[in-house]
C-alpha cells in the first residue's frame, strides 16, 4: 500500500494516519497482522510513504488493507490517498483544462 500525501506511524499494535481530517484517524491493527512502514531516512520528503501490511491469515491482511484504504481513497484529480502498489488511478482532467 502507499499512503500519498499524508503522514503515517505505527507503534504499540496501533496505526495513526494523518489524513484530510481534523483529527487523526487510529485503527487498532488485529492480532496477527503485522504493518511496517518503510520509511528510508535518506528521502524524508518524498510524497509516498509504503506501507506494508502482512501476517498468516490472507483473508485477515485483505481485511485490514481494505479498511485502511477506506480511510482515504484514492482521488482522481490529484492523486492523493490510500492505494495499493501498483493500483493504477485513472486521473481526470480539471476544470481550467475542461475549457
Amino acid at each position: 500500500m502507499l499512503v500519498l500525501g499524508y503522514k503515517a506511524q505505527f507503534e504499540n499494535g496501533t496505526l495513526t494516519l494523518q489524513l484530510n481530517y481534523s483529527h487523526p484517524v487510529v485503527y487498532k491493527v488485529p492480532e496477527g497482522i503485522n504493518i511496517t512502514i518503510e520509511r528510508p531516512e535518506t528521502v524524508q520528503n518524498q510524497p509516498e510513504i509504503p506501507l506494508t501490511v502482512s501476517g498468516i491469515d490472507k483473508q485477515l491482511v485483505g481485511y485490514v488493507a481494505a479498511v485502511i484504504r477506506d480511510y482515504q481513497k484514492p482521488e482522481p484529480y490529484k492523486g492523493k490517498g490510500i492505494k495499493y502498489s501498483g493500483e493504477y488511478i485513472k486521473r481526470k482532467a480539471g476544470k481550467a483544462a475542461a475549457g
